[in-house]
């Protein structure tokens, strides 16, 4: 054991020493600070630095998986030089700038010369939020394997039950931020600020967590005199891989085959490491050999924050009272782990074992990943529903056309390419049809040919008034955010000027149609008014998640502004309420995976070689992280249903493997060899003593 720098008996309350208090407020506002940022973080991505989904998903993941490699790196700074203690201090200070550089990195208003409201230099928001990324990794990453250890070393080596308590206090702690911080993140990113424009708030997204880490840092700092220190002493892991390292050579350096071989080839570490040593490497080796499959069901598990959220994103929110923002849905899994733990802790496990059943750990973890793979399989049935439901778009030889007669009369219409003639009545539009662009040249509007521009792989509307066509392009994809995407035509016979929410006035002339505008879920009031001041209103429709609308401005009284909606892009009408079976699925997997394989690997792992096996658990999760960025890069599927199906057969597959590898595996009581070493030590000490005793005599005589 290191030396401890305090040697007073630390103050206690309610039997618990009072600096444990420190540590989990210290951990519930790092938990808050990581998951909120996280929470907002694809998003933050696809929307404001305007990359496509499948670099806001390697990015993100690449970003989780560094989160999860720097905890090894924080066990040695840790172990080997600084203590727990100080690592966590200076890692900490690293975790706030990081965090506050990640919230000034959203902020467009810096290189926003033009107030247009989007950022006009977007390399520098990149710059500042990769190295943001990589203090946070660092930061949250460093200290990960400290803070439970330091809070561990608070207790005496009497209070096992306290000890055991404040763990379960400090999952919960963890627990506690992350559902919260999932909770609040988006609500204030859904706000709006700046200072030119307003745009949804990433600075306040980022911001609260960065305040919440400072908060982690000085609440940490205040318990200082409170807390047992103590000094690093050399670390295990470093220990571990040199005793490995060695074996290998000096096996390779006994290559001749008049060498006797060995039982192990770990045995042929015996010549500068004890026995102890080696067998504790040898059981420890036997878990990491399992953990070799488990990387895949982190690479499904994390996708809760990418590919899910984006999902939701072409979901309907709207649960009643409440407005569910996409990312807001990763907390359905926060939520049931608090509830299922001690259901299936306390009621499931219990059944089964009355049950007469052998449901082994390995089992346990293999039941799972086999969840885990059926829940990308209900992602994957309400991603052909979401597909159902989605316009389709034109190829790039294409052109998608609609007809929107601005007449007050019937307009019949002749289409190319043998297509039904439509009768379109006054202020209506028909649908949108597809065509070869290359054959799209002319149109016939009431027996009169007309000639058009079709543009490739376009949708376009085509505004048809008084034999006076426009044609003009529409957007080709479904609003960002869950937003919706409306414009104006102006069909009366002056120049209004068209605003939304007293927001910015839009000039329109007579025959004229605005550029789109993006306004949220909801109702908006829209007012039109004319150069002779004379104005009018109305409160809109109610706009749902996703939709397109071109708004004919019909007409306008004292009383009254008449309307008519063209409906472009129908609303999201899958309801988010469809993703909530596959989180309970992969939560179910979670639950017997992870709270098991944890339980599993400290069952196996001798006492002084824990946190080797905690660094290869969490080593898994990086790992699994990069097992996305190289499957979802290497299959280039057009459909995001087959990435899912892809994605849960290799699970499926990977469970197979693991389940033959679980059934050669063969339980081991650490203790109890561990005890039989002591016992051995303590034979040779006595029969040493022995010996001493004896020859004592003899060797007095040889002088």
């Amino acid at each position: 054991m290191g030396k401890e720098k305090t040697e007073h008996l630390a103050p206690t309350c309610f039997g618990y020493p009072i600096s444990i208090f420190f540590i989990v407020i210290n951990e519930f506002c790092e938990r808050f600070s990581y998951y909120g940022m996280r929470a907002v973080l694809v998003l933050y991505f696809n929307y404001f630095l305007k990359w496509d989904e499948n670099l806001s998903t390697v990015i993100y993941h690449t970003f989780v998986a560094l989160c999860y490699l720097t905890p090894i790196l924080g066990a040695i700074i840790a172990d080997s030089w600084l203590g727990k203690f100080k690592t966590i201090i200076y890692l900490s200070i690293v975790y706030v700038i990081g965090q506050a550089l990640m919230s000034i990195s959203s902020i467009n208003d810096i290189t926003d010369n033009n107030r247009d409201g989007e950022p006009d230099i977007i390399e520098i928001h990149i710059a500042l939020s990769m190295v943001a990324l990589m203090l946070i990794a660092l930061g949250t990453g460093g200290i990960k394997p400290c803070v439970a250890a330091f809070g561990g070393d608070q207790f005496e080596e009497h209070q096992d039950r306290q000890r055991s308590r404040f763990f379960a206090i400090f999952y919960l702690s963890i627990n506690a931020g992350s559902l919260i911080s999932t909770i609040v993140t988006p609500i204030l990113k859904a706000q709006e600020c700046g200072i030119y424009s307003k745009q949804q708030c990433y600075p306040m997204a980022f911001g609260v967590p960065a305040a919440l880490m400072v908060v982690a840092l000085i609440v940490f700092i205040i318990g200082s005199r409170m807390y047992k220190k103590v000094d690093p002493e050399g670390n295990i892991m470093v220990t571990f891989f040199k005793c490995i390292v060695f074996a290998i050579r000096n096996r390779f350096r006994n290559r001749s085959k008049e060498i006797p071989k060995r039982e192990h080839w770990l045995d042929w570490g015996k010549e500068k490491y004890d026995d102890r040593l080696i067998a504790q490497i040898k059981m420890v080796l036997r878990v990491l050999v399992l953990y070799i499959p488990l990387p895949m069901f982190w690479a499904l598990f994390d996708q809760q924050g990418s590919r899910w959220t984006l999902q939701a994103t072409t979901m309907n929110g709207d649960f009643g009272a409440i407005q569910i923002e996409p990312e807001q849905m990763q907390t359905v899994n926060a939520i049931l782990i608090v509830i299922m733990v001690p259901i299936v802790d306390g009621i499931v496990y219990p059944l089964i074992r009355k049950c007469k059943l052998n449901f082994t750990p390995l089992k346990r973890m293999t039941v799972g990943m086999f969840f885990a793979a059926m829940a990308f399989v209900a992602a994957a049935l309400v991603q052909i529903k979401i597909d159902e439901t989605l316009p389709k778009f034109p190829t790039s030889s294409q052109t998608q056309l609609k007809v929107i007669n601005l007449d007050r009369t019937n307009l019949i219409v002749n289409f190319p390419q043998n297509i039904t003639n439509v009768t379109i009545a006054a202020g209506k539009a028909d649908d949108y049809k597809t065509f070869t662009t290359a054959e799209l040249k002319n149109i016939t509007f009431n027996n009169t040919v007309t000639s058009i521009n079709a543009a490739e792989g376009q949708r376009q509307t085509l505004l048809f008034k008084d034999y006076n066509i426009k044609l003009v392009t529409d957007i080709r994809k479904k609003p960002a955010k869950g937003k919706n995407a409306i414009r104006f035509v102006n069909n009366l016979m002056d120049s209004i000027n068209v605003t939304l929410d007293n927001s910015s006035e839009k000039y329109l002339s007579i025959f004229e149609i605005s550029n789109y505008s993006e306004v949220s879920r909801g109702k908006v009031k829209i007012e039109v008014s004319f150069m002779n001041e004379f104005k009018c209103n109305v409160e809109s429709m109610l706009f749902g998640y996703g939709s397109s609308y071109t708004i004919i401005i019909k007409q306008c009284t004292s009383d009254s502004l008449n309307l008519e909606y063209i409906e472009d892009i129908q609303p999201n009408t899958v309801h988010m309420g469809l993703q909530i079976p596959q989180y309970f699925i992969l939560t179910c997997g979670e639950v017997v995976f992870s709270v098991t394989g944890l339980e599993f690997s400290y069952s196996q792992a001798p006492s002084n070689m824990k946190s080797v096996l905690q660094a290869g658990w969490l080593l898994t999760v990086a790992v699994g992280n990069i097992i996305v960025l190289i499957v979802a890069g290497a299959a280039q599927l057009s459909e995001q249903w087959a990435e899912y199906v892809l994605f849960a057969s290799l699970l499926v597959a990977v469970c197979i493997i693991f389940s033959v590898m679980a059934h050669f595996y063969t339980y081991v009581d650490p203790v109890e060899i561990e005890a039989q070493f002591d016992e051995k030590e303590r034979k040779e000490k006595e029969m040493h003593n022995i010996y001493e005793t004896e020859a004592g005599p003899f060797s007095q005589t040889k002088m």
